[in-house]
């Protein structure tokens, strides 16, 4: 509980600097990202109670395992380590990243982290939800548990891939001509470090 406290108090801070201080960011995503004036209010409803329902079930392991009258044990342990490494690496990516954004603001970001990988942050959100649901795999009990579980961590894989897939378009069409980030693109890979997959353009079913 004490690291989804943290990680939800870490994004919601950083989105919140990033709303009232990085103008240029904002004037940036009002043309790439649809504002949704348009959308209806039924479908904005679907959209918040899909969103509700997946953060309910990322977050069910904990519930499951205090339900369940289980305490601390090696899976708790090993999990919840890898969360809080999760955590730290996606809080260094978003502090590297503004840094080298305010030296040079037109650039890409390779320095840092992002020269092992072109997503840290993102791979440090899977590494969180990816502890969580680890922490719990001893103590789930029955199929729904199971089910409540596995289709959470595999909700929040899908968002954050289909979120690399945005970015990747969104660079693509700011750097595509500058022939270092084709060379960066070609060699470091989108999500996760020393796996070979350098873009999911391809993978057109990543929409969210």
């Amino acid at each position: 509980m004490l690291l989804l406290i943290l990680y939800g108090a870490r994004l919601g801070g950083y989105l919140l600097i990033r709303e009232l201080k990085n103008k240029a960011y904002n004037d940036k995503m009002k043309k790439e990202i649809k504002s949704g004036k348009n959308m209806k209010f039924f479908v904005k409803c679907c959209i918040w109670v899909a969103a509700a329902l997946l953060y309910a079930c990322q977050t069910c392991p904990v519930l499951f395992r205090i339900d369940n009258g289980f305490e601390a044990d090696v899976m708790f342990i090993v999990g919840i380590s890898i969360g809080f490494f999760g955590l730290l690496i996606e809080s260094i990516a978003d502090i590297q990243k503004s840094a080298s954004k305010k030296k040079k603001p037109k650039r890409f970001v390779d320095k840092g982290l992002y020269r092992i990988v072109r997503c840290p942050n993102y791979f440090g959100e899977l590494l969180i939800w990816t502890g969580i649901f680890v922490s719990g795999i001893n103590i789930y009990s029955g199929v729904l548990q199971w089910i409540f579980a596995v289709v959470g961590y595999i909700g929040i894989v899908y968002v954050m891939f289909s979120g690399a897939r945005r970015l990747e378009e969104r660079q693509n069409r700011t750097y595509g001509s500058d022939p270092e980030y084709k060379k960066y693109s070609k060699k470091t890979p989108i999500m996760i470090p020393l796996i070979p997959l350098y873009s999911v353009l391809k993978f057109k079913w990543l929409v969210a």
